[in-house]
């Protein structure tokens, strides 16, 4: 059973926080489906992805290409990831359901910190995944390093 962990970005914009964050779960084995709500905002994301590359290649792919389910990672809107993910990263308040978290090693909800719609947003999603017995963990960067905050379940 998975746990969904929440990362409170204000030190880091999502272009660099992301790139990190995928490295590990890479790491870990895992395939990875980055759900964003707004396919524009997927496409500067998978631009700056590929940029990045010079501190290392992450293989990655936006959805409706030829090798979807191929992909390591899989930039997409839609909840079933034709790549099969271990593990589904929410950006931009993108939907995660309880039954996700349940069924996927992890599921890492990112949101920037300095837009209080957002923070709303993730607070929203807290109360709606952890009122549901999912497994949750709240990691902030207010202090120049990612910390764990608070646990539930």
């Amino acid at each position: 059973m998975g746990a969904a962990w929440f990362y409170h970005m204000t030190r880091t914009p999502l272009e660099a926080t992301l790139p990190v964050l995928l490295g590990k779960a890479l790491g870990a084995g895992w395939r990875v489906a980055v759900r964003g709500p707004n396919v524009d905002r997927l496409g500067w994301l998978d631009e700056k992805l590929w940029l990045g590359a010079e501190e290392g290649f992450l293989p990655h792919g936006l959805a409706g290409g030829l090798h979807d389910a191929r992909q390591p990672v899989l930039l997409t809107t839609g909840r079933d990831a034709a790549n099969s993910p271990d593990c589904v990263v929410s950006v931009d308040g993108a939907d995660v359901a309880a039954d996700e978290v349940g069924a996927l090693a992890r599921v890492m909800i990112l949101f920037d910190g300095n837009d209080p719609g957002a923070v709303e947003r993730a607070r929203g999603q807290w109360r709606g995944l952890t009122g549901a017995g999912c497994a949750a963990q709240y990691w902030s960067q207010e202090s120049g390093r990612w910390e764990m905050k608070a646990e539930s379940g």
